[in-house]
């Protein structure tokens, strides 16, 4: 079984980071095929870093399905482009929102979602409406903690969003706390341990829902919205993006 995850921003320091987490839990035989794009922005951070990182998580799609990919990941906490990759893609898209919410939906009665900046948190609100989890989502809190400052040496991060995960539980009646950003994926055991609580990140959630839909033998429907893009020439500077 071969799954790619895409990591949509272009710092490669953190899709070995995440490459490292997914493969320290995947399934024997399962191979983890970790990439970032070749173009976007080095860190996603709002709507206008999401539209600009889609296209070259959409390349990295588009040439999995001719690597003969079986399953795909989504490595940014606002899941950008997922509809779209399932246009694409044969096998399972999973986003690691929609992966962590509904983990943590499963193993406790309320989460908080634990993330990056403030101006994040009403993408992450309207991630939960779209999934379904806002009755089980007690929070979205920011940390005010930049996506490239998480793995800076000697730097605060990990400190801070520990501090905001124990406010979470004490203030907002949560149970469980979702890390919302892949750049957290690698310190989410030393959160766990550190407030006693259940802690989900999503990007080894992604992996092992992309596994079980593959080894389901589960395609992405083809039929309706998740068809393959109508064939059609796109004007200008897209023109490699036309769909065939």
């Amino acid at each position: 079984m071969r799954i790619k995850l895409i990591n949509p921003n272009t710092t490669q320091r953190m899709t070995d980071s995440m490459a490292r987490c997914a493969r320290e839990i995947a399934a024997p035989g399962t191979e983890i095929i970790a990439v970032s794009p070749t173009m976007g922005p080095p860190s996603i951070e709002g709507y206008y870093d999401e539209a600009v990182a889609s296209l070259g998580l959409l390349a990295e799609v588009e040439a999995g399905e001719k690597q003969g990919i079986d399953g795909y990941v989504i490595a940014c906490f606002g899941d950008p482009a997922l509809y779209a990759a399932r246009e694409l893609a044969r096998g399972p898209v999973i986003g690691i929102a929609e992966a962590a919410m509904h983990a943590a939906s499963v193993i406790a009665p309320g989460f908080s979602v634990v993330t990056t900046l403030q101006r994040t948190c009403n993408m992450a609100w309207h991630l939960a409406e779209r999934y379904g989890m806002t009755r089980f989502c007690k929070n979205v809190r920011a940390t005010d903690v930049a996506v490239l400052e998480l793995d800076e040496p000697g730097s605060a991060a990990r400190q801070t969003i520990i501090d905001e995960c124990r406010r979470a539980l004490d203030e907002d009646g949560s149970d469980a706390i979702v890390l919302g950003c892949a750049g957290m994926a690698e310190f989410c055991r030393e959160v766990e341990q550190a407030i006693g609580a259940p802690v989900v990140e999503g990007v080894t959630a992604a992996v092992k829902w992309a596994e079980a839909l593959v080894a389901l033998k589960l395609n992405t429907a083809k039929r309706g919205d998740y068809a393959r893009p109508l064939a059609k020439r796109y004007d200008g500077v897209l023109s490699d993006f036309s769909p065939r």
